[in-house]
């Protein structure tokens, strides 16, 4: 995952393309969002100093590429053979990325109880990852059921929604009770410092795993203390 650690500078996204392309990864996701629609304005125009402005609205505004940008994302992928896609925050970005034709979806945890968006995704019928952190079962059933009615592809991905998760908060218990209880493919997404969690991840058999990856862990924004740096991915 690259999400937001390009911190809205296309050199920088493309120096992590090419760090997972040279990994072997099969694909490299972002994060999607209208801003307009995700916050209130009063949370917008509140104070939060940053690289980008004294507002939380200039801050969220330069870490959002536009559809051009997309656009030389997509073409730079197709050179590098990686496939892309991203999680969207909202059914406008959700339709956004649609005209892209990507291969996967992604569910991002805090999207998994917006039943408006999963109907959207699940009715592509493209194959689904579904993050679970922060959600109770009650929640993962009712969106698996939602994909399932549209007989869309998808599997679920264990996930603790900290930055950075402590190595004692991993729970990787819930990758085989996600499997027997919803008897589906399940897959790692890793917030964690380091290496040896997500090892032990797939060592349960996950079918995906999903890590953040970053230039320089030093680099300003929410989820680079998280990330890999390319070093580690590469490993």
């Amino acid at each position: 995952e690259i999400g937001i650690n390009h911190n809205g500078d296309m050199s920088i996204c493309k120096e992590l393309i090419d760090i997972a392309s040279e990994s072997g990864s099969n694909a490299v996701k972002f994060q999607k969002r209208d801003i307009n629609k995700v916050y209130t304005q009063d949370f917008l125009n509140s104070y939060r100093e940053s690289p980008w402005g004294t507002t939380q609205r200039d801050q969220k505004s330069g870490l959002e590429f536009d559809l051009n940008e997309y656009k030389e994302i997509n073409q730079y992928c197709k050179e590098k053979g990686i496939e892309w896609f991203a999680s969207a925050w909202d059914l406008n970005s959700q339709k956004f990325l649609q005209q892209f034709n990507c291969k996967y979806n992604k569910i991002a945890s805090a999207m998994i109880v917006y039943e408006d968006l999963l109907k959207m995704v699940a009715k592509e019928g493209k194959h689904t990852f579904i993050s679970t952190g922060m959600t109770t079962y009650d929640d993962i059933q009712k969106a698996v059921d939602i994909f399932r009615v549209a007989d869309c592809p998808f599997e679920l991905m264990h996930t603790v929604s900290t930055y950075p998760m402590k190595v004692e908060n991993a729970n990787l218990n819930m990758i085989n009770t996600l499997r027997d209880k919803y008897q589906c493919n399940v897959g790692y997404s890793g917030h964690e410092v380091g290496l040896s969690i997500s090892y032990a991840a797939a060592a349960l058999n996950i079918t995906s795993l999903e890590r953040h990856i970053t230039v320089d862990r030093a680099m300003h924004g929410s989820d680079q203390s998280a990330s890999v740096e390319p070093q580690g991915f590469r490993q």
